[in-house]
């Protein structure tokens, strides 16, 4: 059995991250798998890059880019709805007709056309396709928020400059409704969150051919582990004794990660007991994470942008505690990162997050944009932080295990084939 996943990258933004992950964890489980990307490190002998002319990836992400700019409400959320219309069309590639299966993750911004996801349906393959947003079931959101318009037909989108019945979100919903017919799809969720979200589309539910199933992402626990705090701090050049918070995103100014309600609730918490200013302090990691600095009353160590998997670890291991004020999330790969090194988590009560962070047995939940709460939060993890990572370590063992992950695919892929 050959497995194909594609995946835009195998380096950038956290669906590569969590997609590579599980390459590595069904290769190292004995299935044949490689994957398909358009961007590439070069790092892992197990990925292709698509062979194209630079200048020709170049124009086709200018082209997806450049072409929604009339659509966009608001160029702050540019990147929130995705149209597809530019992108290559790889189902003629070798690797493709090698596959038994094709398995897909974020295919967008220049990768996958409209078309050629068309084709890749069309070539009769069954498709594994990971839900790490809601793209794949929507007229062209990559989350919805309050929206609910992909459970009938989308339109009156509220990412659209000209919201209407036919607007380009119900076109684009129906051009996937025809597609997905008779398809041989199953979706699989990160989190039971995106699996009931995905279940309520039309897309989904209207046709029996289609299944939703749910599997974590995959977390090396052998790199992502506990070790002792004073170690890491000492090469990271961070204070013994002072307690650390560990807070970032690939873009800190991500509107969906919450950055702001979190700069709110430092204020409040340094407001509400100011020997916390003396005793607490920041690492900060990022794009743009130098930037917060001067908008704190904390002390800030500022990692900017971590470029291995080896610097990310040494930061959880370093921390008390690691906190995500993100509004809408599905299964944050930092949460998984944090939990298997031991460090709890303090989160809002949102999206696939309690799924993983359960109140204060492995971390603490506040109410979704309840700043006061995460500030209770934050108090309450650095007053219980060894116990409450005790049971963080043994919740990632058991859910977030390369060979249990990879186990649960390949009994997807082997119904796949049989049917």
């Amino acid at each position: 059995m050959k497995v194909l996943h594609i995946n835009k990258s195998d380096f950038r933004g956290g669906a590569a991250v969590a997609a590579l992950r599980l390459l590595d964890a069904l290769r190292a489980n004995g299935t044949d798998a490689r994957m398909l990307t358009l961007e590439s490190s070069g790092q892992s002998e197990a990925v292709d890059k698509l062979q194209v002319y630079p200048l020709v990836e170049k124009m086709k992400f200018l082209g997806e880019v450049l072409s929604f700019v009339p659509y966009e409400k608001s160029r702050q959320h540019r990147f929130a709805f995705s149209q597809v219309r530019f992108g290559f069309d790889i189902s003629c590639h070798p690797l493709i007709r090698e596959a038994d299966i094709l398995h897909l993750h974020w295919v967008n911004q220049g990768f996958v056309s409209l078309q050629g996801l068309r084709n890749l349906i069309g070539t009769g393959k069954p498709i594994v396709w990971t839900l790490h947003d809601t793209w794949p079931f929507t007229g062209g959101c990559h989350y919805p928020g309050s929206c609910g318009g992909f459970t009938s037909t989308c339109g009156q989108c509220p990412l659209l400059r000209k919201p209407g019945p036919r607007d380009l979100s119900a076109k684009q919903f129906e051009k996937k409704e025809e597609m997905y017919t008779n398809a041989a799809l199953c979706f699989v969720g990160c989190s039971q969150w995106m699996q009931q979200l995905a279940g309520k589309s039309t897309l989904v539910r209207k046709d029996l051919h289609h299944s939703v199933q749910q599997i974590f992402n995959p977390v090396p626990i052998d790199l992502f582990r506990p070790v002792e705090t004073a170690v890491t701090r000492k090469q990271l050049g961070l204070p013994l004794d002072k307690k650390l918070v560990l807070l970032g995103a690939a873009n800190v100014n991500d509107p969906r990660k919450g950055i702001d309600l979190l700069m709110k609730t430092l204020r409040h918490l340094s407001q509400r007991d100011s020997s916390c200013i003396d005793q607490l302090q920041l690492m900060i990691f990022g794009k743009n994470a130098a930037a917060l600095q001067n908008h704190l009353p904390y002390k800030v160590h500022s990692f900017d942008v971590v470029k291995s998997q080896q610097e990310m670890a040494r930061l959880y291991q370093a921390a008390d505690l690691f906190v995500l004020p993100s509004m809408q999330d599905n299964l944050p790969n930092t949460v998984v990162e944090s939990m298997a090194c031991g460090t709890p988590v303090v989160a809002f009560n949102i999206g696939g997050v309690p799924e993983m962070v359960i109140h204060q047995e492995n971390g603490f939940l506040a109410s979704a944009g309840k700043i006061k709460e995460l500030a209770d939060g934050i108090r309450y993890v650095l007053a219980h932080a060894e116990s409450l990572g005790l049971h963080a370590r043994k919740f990632a063992e058991k859910n977030f295990a390369p060979e249990i992950v990879a186990r649960q695919y390949q009994n997807i892929y082997n119904g796949l084939l049989k049917k």
